[in-house]
């Protein structure tokens, strides 16, 4: 099938239509997209110098650390300079690739936290095999496996975009490229293709979500047999992890589990998986995580020590 497209650019119209409030959100967003780089690179850093972060769920979390970064980066940076002219143009490849990139990490994201939440099954279920299970070969296995996975599920996306002819009119009243944005601007009939988005990305993200509450309530449910100290824990760790997961995916399941139509809220759902969640979650992985917050703590007086010799 040809893809007859006259389109070969679209206009996004940004974040807000008032001038003066696009200033305002774009002083905002550069603020968290810092926050989110240098809070995520804090993680990874402090995982990788520390000596007691060496097991596999820090392995994991420094991934995960560096697909929010990405991810983040991906779409932040673009909007933050857009957010400061009325409009802005994108060629049709450049939001292709755009879109490709953002289903790609937002893959990768959401597949790392079924593998930390199988690592945390495996850790409070099954503590005495824990090493045995989680060895280093099958931890790159499961991170080799997100990758796949999400590469999968961001071709399968671009794929069908690259079915569609674009024939006008080109403007996209978001500040991004998304897939429903997109369906909406096609000259054909896109009910075939809306349920397949919903296929891909809806069920997807609705199917993996109910997993991971599964999978944390059998955890949950486990406990009764723990200690105290296991307990609490425990339970802070999966907390730190529940509530990742619910602010990702509640916004990712109102975007693509519904038909083929768009809503102001849209961008607002939009901003907060792709900037706002990734600047939170070092906040919930390490004010939870009391092994984390020693291990940056003894960082900084490293850090202090070497500045005042």
């Amino acid at each position: 099938m040809g893809n007859p497209n006259n389109v070969t650019e679209f206009i996004l119209l940004g974040i807000a239509k008032n001038p003066e409030l696009r200033r305002i959100l774009s002083a905002v967003f550069l603020i968290m997209y810092v926050s989110t780089v240098l809070g995520n690179l804090l993680i990874v850093i402090t995982v990788v110098t520390s000596q007691s972060l060496r097991s596999p769920m820090y392995f994991f979390l420094t991934s995960f650390s560096l697909t929010d970064v990405t991810y983040s980066s991906v779409i932040a940076p673009k909007m933050i300079v857009d957010s400061l002219s009325e409009s802005t143009v994108i060629s049709l490849k450049a939001c292709m690739a755009q879109l490709f990139i953002d289903h790609f990490f937002g893959g990768v994201g959401i597949i790392l936290l079924i593998v930390m939440a199988y690592d945390r099954y495996v850790a409070i279920c099954k503590p005495l095999h824990y090493m045995t299970i989680m060895r280093p070969r099958v931890c790159c296995l499961l991170l080799g496996g997100s990758w796949v996975g999400a590469f999968t599920h961001a071709t399968v996306q671009l794929l069908f975009m690259y079915q569609i002819p674009f024939c006008g009119p080109n403007i996209i009243d978001h500040f991004m490229c998304d897939l429903f944005p997109l369906l909406q601007l096609a000259c054909m009939d896109t009910c075939i293709l809306g349920l397949l988005v919903i296929l891909n990305s809806g069920v997807m993200c609705v199917t993996i979500f109910f997993i991971l509450i599964a999978s944390y309530v059998v955890i949950l449910c486990s406990l009764k047999s723990c200690s105290f100290k296991g307990r609490r824990k425990a339970l802070s760790t999966c907390g730190s992890h529940l509530t990742v997961v619910i602010m990702f995916f509640v916004p990712c399941i109102f975007l693509y589990v519904r038909p083929v139509v768009t809503y102001p809220i849209d961008k607002a759902m939009a901003v907060f998986f792709t900037i706002v969640a990734p600047m939170l979650n070092p906040l919930i992985y390490t004010l939870r995580n009391v092994e984390v917050k020693n291990a940056m703590r003894k960082l900084w007086m490293q850090q202090g020590a070497l500045c005042g010799h």
